[in-house]
């Protein structure tokens, strides 16, 4: 029972899986419920692709944008930008009922909607590129204004689809720069985890301290797989970026296409942009019958990963929102998203054009 292998002279060529509760009482690492070896490099990895001071893994992306939730009080004033995922608006919209903070709507890819922000805001919280559409919100417009009123106030940015390689929401004035790495950091639909980077070292501690007591810390075996996968996040998605370019100047050509949404680069603020777009359908209730014909698109609810997918926002990503809901943010049966894996560009084509032959 207490026999034990000496590994410090092991010196492996990768960092094993810890797959240990608990650690000795002199350990830095104490209790896996607050610290694990895997969770530490996973962060000090991200930390670096971010530039950012601090990194906080946890189990999700929700767990993430729980987290960044808790530090709002009964009172405060939560600004949003709707276009997010479905289930994040979703929880905003929860514990906003549930713990009595103001929730506020405005769609910040609008400039004139950014003056529009109350002097009493706590917190903004957006995505951009938008989800859907792809719209850019302006990082450093918004946080200059929000601090100008407030400068307690806590910008987060949900840096997930944009990734660390295309870009920094903290350089540009952010407090908070979260990501599903679910998605591109992880990148093989086999592992799920969530990542909030900071500059400040009060909201570092109070994630942590959430993170502990609340149970949602990584799993050593979770962090070693997305370790692991980001050894090739950016051959990944130089290849996702290029494919994704080719399949909107693609799709821009087919009869079928209503309109296509993919980012703009504008060099400054994004500075790449690797697989995702959304399209919209002329036939307003083409999606099923396009989507059943597809041989090599996968549908399940993933994306940005190595194999391509498709969905319908409608009933996917944004279920949870009611459908007046869905239409405030002009979300149709016919939006549909591709994201674009590691296929040869021209059986994509091929696979779409057999599908667009029935509409």
């Amino acid at each position: 029972m207490h026999i034990r292998e000496d590994d410090a002279g092991a010196h492996p060529a990768v960092t094993p899986v810890y797959q240990s509760s608990a650690f000795e009482a002199d350990s830095p690492y104490f209790y896996s419920r607050k610290n694990n070896p895997n969770v530490a490099e996973l962060e000090k990895v991200l930390q670096t692709l971010e530039n950012a001071e601090y990194a906080v893994a946890v189990t999700c992306g929700m767990s993430a944008i729980f987290m960044s939730l808790e530090i709002l009080r009964s009172g405060d004033t939560l600004v949003v930008n709707p276009f997010i995922y479905g289930c994040s608006y979703k929880l905003l919209q929860r514990i906003s009922e549930r713990r009595g903070f103001k929730l506020i709507d405005l769609d910040f890819s609008e400039e004139s909607n950014i003056d529009k922000i109350p002097a009493d805001t706590k917190m903004v919280f957006f995505e951009t590129p938008t989800n859907p559409f792809l719209k850019t919100v302006d990082v450093e417009k918004v946080s200059a204004h929000v601090k100008r009123n407030n400068p307690d106030a806590v910008v987060v940015v949900d840096n997930t689809w944009a990734t660390p390689l295309f870009q920094h929401p903290l350089e540009l004035g952010a407090d908070v720069s979260l990501h599903s790495g679910t998605k591109y950091f992880s990148g093989h639909s086999d592992v799920m985890n969530g990542v909030l980077m900071t500059n400040r070292e009060d909201l570092a501690e109070e994630f942590r301290e959430t993170r502990f007591y609340g149970g949602m810390l990584l799993s050593p075996e979770n962090a070693w797989l997305t370790r692991r996968s980001l050894q090739t996040l950016d051959i990944r998605l130089k290849h996702q970026q290029s494919v994704c370019a080719e399949m909107r100047d693609f799709l821009n050509q087919q009869p079928q296409v209503e309109k296509v949404y993919y980012p703009e680069i504008d060099g400054k603020q994004l500075k790449g942009y690797a697989g995702i777009l959304f399209f919209e359908l002329k036939d307003p209730d083409g999606y099923i019958k396009f989507r059943d014909e597809l041989k090599i698109f996968n549908t399940g609810t993933g994306m940005a990963c190595v194999t391509s997918m498709i969905a319908q926002p409608w009933s996917g990503s944004h279920a949870s929102m009611t459908d007046d809901e869905k239409r405030q943010i002009n979300i149709g049966e016919n939006l549909v998203r591709l994201s674009f894996g590691l296929e040869n560009p021209e059986d994509l084509k091929n696979d779409l054009l057999s599908a667009f032959k029935i509409l």
